[in-house]
């Protein structure tokens, strides 16, 4: 015998899908079948039946090989790696709830640590950016339903958030716009002809690194000034046409990805790509939102607002709240040897940092909290496998527009396995012990 539970949000991206239905077994503890998500979603459902996860932590011993300990043991040796550090870093938070983040944020502040997110090496100069000019947004229904003019700049959804176009940007029949995508004009700017850009009306092959200089040309064609006849590798005629599209549009929005935040300009880029959202509201209705990646990197980013002011990359070594990026961010600190031990929550730096970053990883105190053996649980000291936020345990999330989403808990975890938050949250209790602070 076997049920269904409906209306599921799904822990995979920053879209945030909310309408899986997911087959579980009668007893509640395994995941038969997964509809409406994605290959990626409905495979990370799957994954919590899989026969060989680990469902105990892990010490590392000299030789390499691992132990298994109990999870009073990793508490009490995460605890006390954190008691004794000077200046320890607390990284990760994305694929986490936001009762989780909060937890591991006062534990950060009880220890004088630094809380970075995985804005630091994605949407980071998107926040920037956001806090020197601003950001006019809007929701994804809001784009469902209005939106006739859908912009893709340095993103590929078609396969980085799989059901963006389908639920909200270019196919769905929205209130307003009713014909889905025949009812829109979709332009895509990259500099690669991605699956994304095969479905364009306009698709603009950017050269690779000049995106400041094709979004400064957006500008002047939107005054109707001259353009030379090439910028940044597209013919001026094209811009022309991309921004008469934009214009006759009744609600246009920009939807931005890495490819442009992580490029050439960095944070530039998106306060110039912000300001030509700005112009085009003097002709019509337009918006900018960025393409967050980790189903809860954006939810980090309020947390961390609520509670400190900053978005990521927060120093709390001298007692209060710091940033400054290229200071403070989870590289600058690895590369600089400035932090003695590590706790990675949520996250796989080990396979997104660059190698320097990496073997510092490996040589100071370590604690991976993650769910599955990932290469930051290979070079960590201690692995502590916790339930899959989303799925086997609930809380509070974020979407990619910054809509809050309640993601509740649809099967039981293994037997005795914790999750993020009640792991935190024991951190915490022995930490005031050890510390001598209730």
């Amino acid at each position: 015998m076997t049920k269904m539970v409906t209306d599921v949000v799904c822990p995979f991206c920053g879209v945030l899908c909310d309408d899986l239905e997911v087959e579980i077994s009668d007893d509640g503890k395994t995941v038969v079948e997964v509809y409406n998500a994605c290959a990626v979603g409905a495979a990370k459902f799957l994954h919590t039946a899989a026969k060989d996860r680990v469902k105990r932590p892990r010490m590392q011993q000299e030789d390499g090989s691992y132990r298994e300990v109990s999870y009073d043991d990793a508490i009490e040796y995460t605890a006390q790696m954190l008691a004794r550090a000077k200046k320890p870093l607390m990284y990760g938070w994305s694929n986490t709830n936001c009762e989780a983040q909060s937890v591991g944020h006062e534990i950060a502040e009880r220890v004088g640590g630094v809380v970075d997110n995985t804005a630091t090496v994605c949407h980071g100069p998107s926040l920037i950016a956001i806090q020197d000019v601003g950001i006019p947004s809007c929701t994804l229904g809001e784009i469902k339903n209005r939106a006739d003019v859908v912009i893709f700049w340095g993103c590929n959804p078609a396969h980085a958030h799989p059901r963006h176009m389908s639920r909200y940007s270019i196919f769905p029949r929205g209130f307003f716009t009713g014909k889905g995508h025949k009812g829109r004009k979709m332009i895509v700017v990259d500099p690669r002809n991605t699956d994304t850009m095969r479905l364009a009306d306009v698709g603009l092959q950017i050269e690779q690194g000049r995106d400041y200089e094709l979004l400064s040309a957006f500008r002047v064609a939107i005054r109707g000034e001259e353009l030379p006849n090439m910028v940044a590798g597209i013919p001026k005629e094209k811009i022309y046409e991309a921004v008469e599209i934009m214009k006759n549009g009744r609600f246009g929005v920009i939807f931005f990805g890495m490819g442009v935040t992580q490029s050439l300009s960095k944070h530039h880029n998106i306060d110039i790509a912000i300001m030509v959202t700005k112009d085009m509201n003097e002709y019509t209705k337009f918006a900018i939102i960025a393409m967050r990646g980790h189903y809860n990197v954006t939810g980090s980013g309020q947390v961390m607002g609520w509670q400190f002011g900053y978005p990521f990359a927060t120093d709390l070594s001298r007692g209060f709240a710091r940033y400054n990026p290229g200071e403070t961010t989870s590289n600058d600190l690895l590369r600089r040897r400035e932090v003695d031990a590590i706790l990675v929550v949520a996250s796989d730096p080990g396979s997104h940092f660059p190698i320097s970053s990496v073997k510092e990883m490996a040589k100071i105190p370590s604690v991976a909290v993650v769910p599955d053996i990932n290469p930051t649980s290979a070079i960590s000291k201690l692995h502590v496998p916790v339930a899959i936020n989303a799925i086997e345990a609930g809380g509070n999330c974020y979407r990619m527009d910054n809509v809050p989403i309640d993601a509740r808990k649809v099967v039981d975890p293994p037997e005795g396995m914790l999750s993020d938050y009640e792991f935190l949250t024991r951190v915490n209790k022995r930490l005031g012990e050890l510390m001598g602070v209730a």
